[in-house]
């Protein structure tokens, strides 16, 4: 039986990918004949849920600069404060491709969505602790954690744990949902770690925090793009410019100072205005298709929290609609 958290979430979604907006594809990029009074076609409109995260940064400067229009393609980027509101969003049919974790996916899928993953994102979690016995992620055995349970925070936690030859039973787990209310518990000495975020993660770090280990070093990535396969049917062509602009996004900001597009980032991800000079803009890649093992690995851990009852494989869930593995 899943657990109530995920019945929620699975029987809220159940009609999402059946009510989608997408619609018939735009010809984005195509010009009226010479002397025809006919306009240019629009740009195919692709809508986005995300969350007020890193891997959004791309996303937003390509439309910001143009990039995606120049690509035949329309971002319209909706964020939201919570999953849950931007699941909400792509219940009720508005959202074409929402940023999302491999966690998220598997309960898409087990609940009989046909949701597939478009490709990687650039996503980061961190463990942050204020205990002064806490120095590395072993000293957590019998100490407090917070994260948010049956997510992709609990298999991050549950990775690094196994990593330093602990299990989830060797803490002592407690669930808060709400990001900023992790870091304030933290901060205040009411848990000894909490799973964070960016910019929880540098305004933790900026009040004396220290950092245990991330997604990063762990070798983990949960992050992905996910599109249900209705979309892709009707708007392939969208996606892929998508990507194109994507790209020109990244080498927009290799080639810039950041001093050129922080201000971006400060409105989009929640940075506080007086952590400008500490913000590090990561070193973002053209995007990639998800690694399988990536897949397998978080299916395994979901499979085992109850979550993921079906036998789900990479190649279920993996789309071609850009990338081919």
């Amino acid at each position: 039986m899943l657990p109530l958290a995920a019945l929620a979430l699975t029987g809220s979604l159940l009609s999402a990918c059946g009510s989608g907006n997408s619609g018939s594809e735009n010809a984005g990029t195509a010009t009226a004949a010479p002397g025809s009074s006919a306009k240019p076609a629009e740009a195919t409109v692709l809508s986005m849920g995300m969350l007020p995260s890193i891997d959004e940064i791309p996303f937003i400067i390509a439309h910001e600069q143009g990039f995606d229009t120049e690509h035949g393609v329309n971002l319209d980027i909706q964020t939201f404060k919570s999953a849950k509101d931007r699941d909400a969003a792509f219940q009720a049919g508005k959202l074409d491709a929402l940023s999302a974790d491999l966690i998220a996916v598997a309960i898409y899928n087990n609940a009989g969505l046909d949701v597939k993953i478009a490709s990687s994102t650039f996503g980061e979690f961190d463990l942050l602790t204020g205990s002064d016995d806490v120095k590395e992620v072993k000293d957590l055995k019998g100490k407090s954690l917070i994260l948010s349970k049956n997510t992709s925070t609990e298999y991050t936690v549950a990775t690094m744990l196994k990593q330093a030859g602990l299990t989830e039973d060797d803490i002592q787990v407690t669930e808060v949902p709400q990001i900023p209310t992790r870091l304030e518990l933290l901060k205040n000495k009411k848990s000894d770690a909490a799973i964070l975020p960016e910019p929880y993660v540098t305004m933790g770090e900026t009040a004396g925090l220290r950092n245990l280990g991330s997604t990063v070093t762990a070798g983990i990535n949960p992050f992905v793009l996910a599109v249900p396969q209705k979309a892709i049917d009707a708007k392939p062509e969208a996606i892929r410019a998508m990507y194109a602009a994507y790209d020109e996004a990244v080498d927009y900001m290799k080639s810039h100072d950041q001093s050129d597009y922080i201000d971006t980032i400060i409105k989009t991800v929640g940075y506080p205005e007086d952590l400008k000079d500490k913000i590090k803009v990561p070193a973002y890649t053209p995007a990639a298709q998800v690694d399988p093992k990536q897949v397998e690995e978080a299916f395994a851990w979901a499979k085992e929290k109850g979550l993921l009852t079906k036998d789900l494989t990479p190649e279920d869930v993996i789309s071609d609609v850009q990338f081919k593995n």
